[in-house]
C-alpha cells in the first residue's frame, strides 16, 4: 500500500517546529513557523494536485459531507508524527486544506507560560469558565491543560463536546468521554442537550458557535456542572458583550441574570511573536469571581470590568496589556510587537519611540 503524498508535508511542519500547513489551489504549500507563513516549495500547486493530496486521506463518509457543504472539519493521526486538526473549504481557485499540529504530550500549564492561578478554576465544583482569543492564541492547548490537571487530581465524569477532537486525554483518576461533532452528535447543541444525561461533572464545549450552544452552555453551568468553553474575543469585557449581544434583545435581560450567575471567570489569550524569533509568548487577561462580578454583568455595566480586574491584581487577575507589558520588560517580546498586540497604544508608544531612537 502506498503512502499518502501528503505525509511527507506533515512530516516537515513537525521537523521544521512549525504549527499549521497551508495547501490551496494555484499557491506553493506554505507552514506556519512561530506565526510566520514559510513556502516548502517553489512551484505552486495546480488545483487537481491540491484534490489528489487532500481526498486521498478522507474516507467516504467525510468526502459526502465536504462534497455537500465545501467545508470539513476533522482530525487526523499520522503514527510517529502526530495528531493534526484539519480544516477543507472551496475557495476561488478550487479546493484548500490547513493542517494544524496538535502536540501529543498535554503539557502542564506551568510549561506553557500561562498564570498558574487559573488552575484554580479547576478547584471550583460549578460554573462557566471561558477561555477566548484568535483563532490559533492556544486556546485549546489551555482548557486541555486544565482537563488533565482535574484528570489527575479528582475523581470526577469529564465530558469533552468537539470539532473535531484535538487532545487525546487517557483516563488517569477521571472517566473521559470524548465526543466529536458530526461523529458521535450531529451538532454542539443535540449533544449539549443530551449531556446531563451522562452524569457528568465537567464539560468541555469546543466551541460556542451560536445562541442555542452558548444559551445551553450558561444552562449546564447553571445546573451545577462546570463548563469549560471557548469563544473568539481578546478580552473579558468584549466576552461578556458578545455571550449578551447574540441574543435577541428581548432576551437579554434574562440572559444577563443566568450569566451573572453561572460566569466563574475568563481566561483571555494571545499568543505574541518573542524577540529572539524563536517561538511565541503567551500572555493572558484574567477574570476570577468576585462579590461585586454578578451585578456588573446584571446591571450591563461591563466598562466596570476593567476596574474590576486591576482592583483584583492581588488575587491573580491581570489586563491583557498589563501581562504585555511584562513580557516586553522581561525582554520576551519586542517594542514593536507590544504595541502592535496592546490595546492602549498611548501606554505602549513611548516603548515604542525609545526602541525606535536606539537603532
Amino acid at each position: 500500500m502506498s503512502v499518502p503524498k501528503i505525509h511527507r508535508l506533515l512530516e516537515m511542519v513537525k521537523e521544521s517546529g512549525g504549527s499549521d500547513l497551508h495547501i490551496s489551489s494555484g499557491m506553493t504549500p506554505k507552514i506556519r513557523v512561530h506565526g510566520r507563513l514559510r513556502p516548502v516549495r517553489q512551484e505552486p500547486y495546480t488545483s487537481d494536485e491540491v484534490e489528489d493530496l487532500l481526498l486521498e486521506v478522507v474516507d467516504e463518509r467525510r468526502r459526502n459531507i465536504l462534497f455537500d457543504r465545501n467545508d470539513l472539519d476533522w482530525a487526523y493521526a499520522l503514527p510517529g508524527i502526530g495528531r493534526f486538526r484539519a480544516n477543507y473549504f472551496r475557495q476561488q481557485h478550487g479546493m484548500s486544506g490547513v493542517f494544524r499540529l496538535i502536540p501529543e504530550e498535554i503539557k502542564p500549564v506551568d510549561d506553557l507560560g500561562v498564570p498558574k492561578h487559573v488552575e484554580r478554576f479547576c478547584e471550583m465544583r460549578n460554573g462557566l469558565i471561558l477561555c477566548t482569543g484568535p483563532t490559533g492564541s492556544g486556546k485549546s492547548t489551555t482548557l486541555a491543560a486544565l482537563i488533565d490537571y482535574i484528570n489527575r487530581k479528582y475523581s470526577r465524569h469529564i465530558v469533552t463536546i468537539e470539532e473535531p477532537i484535538e487532545f487525546v486525554h487517557k483516563n488517569k483518576n477521571c472517566t473521559i468521554t470524548q465526543r466529536e461533532v458530526g461523529v458521535d452528535s450531529e451538532s454542539f447543541a443535540r449533544a449539549l442537550r443530551s449531556v446531563s444525561r451522562q452524569d457528568p461533572d465537567v464539560i468541555l464545549v469546543g466551541e460556542l458557535r451560536d445562541l442555542e450552544t452558548i444559551g445551553l452552555a450558561i444552562t449546564a453551568a447553571e445546573m451545577g456542572y462546570l463548563v469549560f468553553a471557548t469563544l473568539h474575543t481578546n478580552s473579558a469585557a468584549k466576552t461578556i458583550d458578545r455571550i449578551i449581544d447574540v441574543f435577541p434583545e428581548d432576551r437579554q435581560a434574562q440572559v444577563r441574570t443566568m450569566l451573572s450567575s453561572s460566569l466563574k471567570g475568563i481566561i483571555a489569550q494571545l499568543l505574541i511573536p518573542k524577540k529572539d524569533g524563536k517561538g511565541r509568548a503567551v500572555v493572558n487577561e484574567l477574570l476570577f469571581p468576585t462579590v461585586s462580578l454578578p451585578n456588573i454583568i446584571r446591571e450591563g455595566s461591563i466598562h466596570k470590568i476593567v476596574s474590576l480586574i486591576e482592583g483584583g491584581r492581588g488575587m491573580g487577575m491581570q489586563l491583557m496589556d498589563d501581562s504585555i507589558l511584562q513580557r516586553f520588560k522581561e525582554g520576551a517580546i519586542s517594542a514593536e510587537n507590544a504595541y502592535r498586540w496592546a490595546s492602549e497604544k498611548k501606554r505602549f508608544a513611548p516603548l515604542l519611540e525609545r526602541a525606535k531612537a536606539k537603532k
